[in-house]
């Protein structure tokens, strides 16, 4: 085990300076690190991907990035792990502060992201999918699956702006396949797509009319909930003008509670709109946008590869697990090989804890609570804080004495295969 100094990026929906969980974990971990007052700290990197290499903090180990050392002792990720994924650290782990929404995206199955990448390497930087899940640090606002198809109605209903760019018709084919749902998805994907695919003239002149109603219905004192109205409004004053503002009537509006989790797989619409989350991921950059962002924008393949399949808000909680064999961790464990996120609890009347070995590499962020980790293989102590980022090879057990009076709070991603 080793401690990793953690890449950083400066992304503009980050949240600012102090009020970043990524900027206060920083310099909770290295009280030298500067956090500069007016800059956004977006996403803390906690693995081996190349465009954020972890730093070795221990000067006498030889190789500089957790990158180039798992390529020279790739037996620390663990045997299965290591013949899986070739070689390499399989998932990525991040600390997320969001401050302004992220565009509403999906990611590609394995198989779109290979041709996606075959036919435009400068938009889809690699080949791999990447299925994600977000563990709410505080409350945790994002957008994530369609909704179930009487909501949609509802909206379609009661907000003459938004049916307006899905059309009568399309409109109309959605309230009469209600009950069929093989349907019911290619009807909701023709809605979805019509709107999408809306003129921009035409779509900005139904949004600005619907903002300005909103706005004078919520000055008057009037209930705007029916047109969701408080959501489009903060999104719109975000980003004016934009398509994705028109999403939330398709999309589920989601409040995590911290430690509330959602898990988004392939071809799963979704976007983040405020709050700090956990996140791990499988290692890739590949993100298909359709709104809610100034970057490049693939409407077609986006509308072509989403799961069109309704359900509720409740549904789309990410259920975590105690640990059969530890009482103090919850398991997070999704339906894909790449990760598992483990939440470790330990309470303040034990001084002592081990830190259990699993075959896998794994990487644990302290969140809250201080003590001395020791292991066997590890050249010497590692004082354990808030923000302490710590590498643990595979078979690695580690053993904490425990020095806060409030326990420890620590979530750690490894690959149980």
């Amino acid at each position: 085990m080793f401690p990793l100094t953690c890449a950083v990026q400066n992304y503009a929906w980050g949240k600012v300076g102090q009020d970043s969980e990524v900027a206060k974990l920083v310099i909770g971990g290295d009280p030298l690190a500067v956090v500069e007052a007016g800059r956004p700290y977006a996403e803390l990197w906690m693995g081996a991907h190349p465009k954020g290499d972890a730093q070795i903090k221990d000067n006498r180990i030889a190789q500089t990035t957790l990158g180039q050392w798992i390529a020279h002792f790739p037996a620390c990720l663990g045997s299965k792990v290591k013949d899986t994924f070739h070689g390499q650290l399989p998932f990525l782990f991040k600390v997320l502060s969001v401050n302004t929404a992220l565009s509403i995206q999906a990611h590609p199955n394995r198989e779109l992201a290979a041709r996606l990448h075959a036919q435009f390497p400068e938009h889809y930087p690699d080949n791999n999918h990447k299925p994600e899940m977000a563990i709410a640090l505080t409350c945790f606002q994002g957008l994530c699956g369609f909704r179930p198809v009487e909501e949609i109605l509802g909206f379609l209903k009661c907000v003459p702006e938004f049916r307006a760019l899905v059309g009568n018709e399309a409109a109309d084919e959605l309230q009469g396949c209600m009950g069929n749902a093989v349907q019911t998805s290619q009807v909701l994907k023709k809605c979805f797509t019509r709107m999408m695919n809306c003129e921009k003239k035409v779509f900005v002149d139904q949004l600005n009319m619907l903002v300005k109603r909103v706005t004078e219905e919520g000055a008057a004192g009037k209930d705007t909930s029916s047109s969701n109205g408080d959501l489009l409004l903060r999104l719109h004053s975000q980003y004016p003008g934009d398509i994705g503002c028109f999403s939330i009537y398709f999309l589920n509006y989601m409040v995590l509670d911290p430690g509330q989790a959602m898990f988004l797989g392939a071809n799963e619409p979704h976007a983040y709109i405020y709050g700090d989350c956990i996140e791990c991921m499988a290692c890739s950059d590949n993100t298909v946008r359709a709104g809610l962002t100034p970057k490049y924008i693939d409407v077609n393949t986006l509308c072509e590869m989403l799961s069109y399949t309704p359900a509720s808000a409740s549904s789309k909680i990410f259920p975590c697990e105690q640990d059969a064999s530890d009482p103090f961790v919850s398991l997070y464990d999704p339906p894909v090989p790449d990760f598992t996120v483990m939440r470790i609890q330990v309470p303040a009347s034990v001084k002592q804890y081990t830190v259990a070995p699993v075959d896998s590499a794994s990487i644990i962020l302290v969140i809250e609570g201080d003590a001395t980790a020791t292991s066997a293989a590890a050249l010497s102590d590692v004082t354990l804080r808030r923000g302490t980022v710590l590498f643990v090879s595979a078979n690695e057990s580690v053993a904490l004495h425990i020095t806060s009076q409030s326990g420890m709070n620590m979530f750690r991603a490894c690959c149980l295969l």
